[in-house]
């Protein structure tokens, strides 16, 4: 589906002044992005996924506590790495068995969690840190690439067949890294087993979260594979237009429900710093009188190009197409970067609809690991959603035959 491989310290991008960390609407003279939220959800607090490619695990997970909370659930901080461990051990085998020719990364889907929930079921945080190897913060450099190397031997060996003990050298690593995997556990004077813990505490159905894109490679309102690296389990996606991908988040938002994003976030206007804000500005904007685009067309590129990324103030963005959203993609400007959380909506100064989004990046900037990203930026970077199926509007729901 998406290949979450985008860690904190590859963000910084550009940096925009003067913004409002709180949130308050200020004078629209103010220099920069100032928003006032309108729409937030219950959310549980930031993580870190430090430098690691798990950012699929992160937001479904944060995503899974938010739906507990909409259920009248306790709160509970439920474990990234658990999912982690589990999802590179079924990856390692079905790399195996495909001689190699699949995809055996850090990254994953959302799916990739739904998946663990479903087979192995999930512990809390901590119960399982999968902080076994020295470190505070999940580093997994090293662990990626022992892992990758492991599986390669296998593949690569000479016996013209494999031995019956091949994946323990695996299961040996992940276990040195990242802990054994808990068989019980107690958790609020309870005992519980990892699907005991998801089935009785947890209680969602892995089966009412479905995920979404918009791509005309394929027919509207089917399912079909999403055809990215790190859809490595060649899990389904439902098809849209990218007008109802739209109005299935504003759907979900407005009714209470927070919404899964997975997204391309290699764009000069996808701005996470310590001002988080991410935009796609129109080349020239609309309101420009004729001498003032006789000058930006007098300008080299390098300098158009510092115009237009300034942002000093709100600017026009483009008007995304369903075509410009596929060529995107056919051509790889969209690829399969990172997962993240939108938890709500904003407006600007100037009264244009953002959507506010919970990153896995730490408390790492004003809005305390939160960002607000604009409508055409999700309309035309966007790979893919995950939904709860009742947060589909009714008529789209229909065509789905949801």
């Amino acid at each position: 589906m998406i290949r979450v491989v985008f860690t904190w310290f590859m963000a910084v991008l550009l940096v925009i002044p003067a913004f409002s960390g709180n949130g308050v609407k200020g004078d629209k003279t103010t220099v920069g992005y100032v928003f006032e939220d309108e729409i937030v959800l219950p959310a549980t607090p930031v993580k870190d996924q430090y430098r690691t490619g798990t950012c699929w695990s992160f937001s479904t997970l944060s995503f899974f506590e938010s739906e507990m909370i909409r259920l009248g659930k306790p709160e509970v901080d439920l474990s990234e790495m658990f999912v982690v461990r589990n999802t590179y051990s079924d990856k390692a085998k079905r790399y195996v068995r495909l001689h190699g020719e699949g995809s055996f990364s850090a990254g994953g889907a959302f799916h990739d969690a739904k998946n663990v929930m479903i087979n192995y079921g999930i512990v809390p945080e901590q119960v399982y840190n999968g902080l076994n190897y020295g470190e505070t913060k999940h580093v997994h450099g090293e662990m990626d690439n022992m892992l990758k190397q492991q599986v390669d031997v296998v593949i690569e060996n000479k016996n013209k067949k494999l031995s019956t003990v091949w994946n323990q050298p695996v299961e040996g690593t992940l276990d040195s890294y990242l802990g054994k995997l808990p068989e019980s556990f107690e958790y609020e004077g309870k005992n519980y087993t990892p699907k005991s813990f998801a089935s009785d505490f947890v209680g969602l159905n892995m089966n009412d979260y479905i995920e979404i894109t918009s791509y005309t490679h394929h027919p509207f309102y089917t399912e079909f594979v999403l055809e990215v690296p790190d859809n490595w389990s060649w899990d389904n996606v439902y098809n849209v237009p990218v007008n109802e991908l739209e109005a299935i988040i504003d759907n979900s938002l407005a009714n209470g429900y927070t919404v899964v994003w997975a997204a391309d976030v290699s764009e000069k206007g996808f701005v996470t710093s310590n001002k988080g804000v991410a935009v796609l500005p129109a080349a020239v904007p609309s309101e420009m009188s004729d001498a003032e685009i006789a000058r930006w067309e007098a300008l080299p590129e390098r300098e158009k190009e510092k115009e237009l990324y300034k942002l000093d103030k709100p600017v026009p963005e483009i008007q995304v197409t369903q075509e410009m959203r596929q060529a995107a993609f056919d051509n790889y400007e969209t690829t399969d970067d990172h997962g993240m959380h939108i938890v709500g909506t904003a407006k600007n100064q100037e009264g244009k609809v953002f959507y506010k989004v919970k990153n896995s990046w730490g408390d790492y900037n004003e809005y305390k690991g939160f960002f607000y990203v604009s409508k055409p930026y999700v309309n035309l970077k966007t790979m893919c959603i995950m939904v709860h199926k009742d947060a589909v509007p009714k008529q789209i729901r229909e065509k789905l035959k949801l």
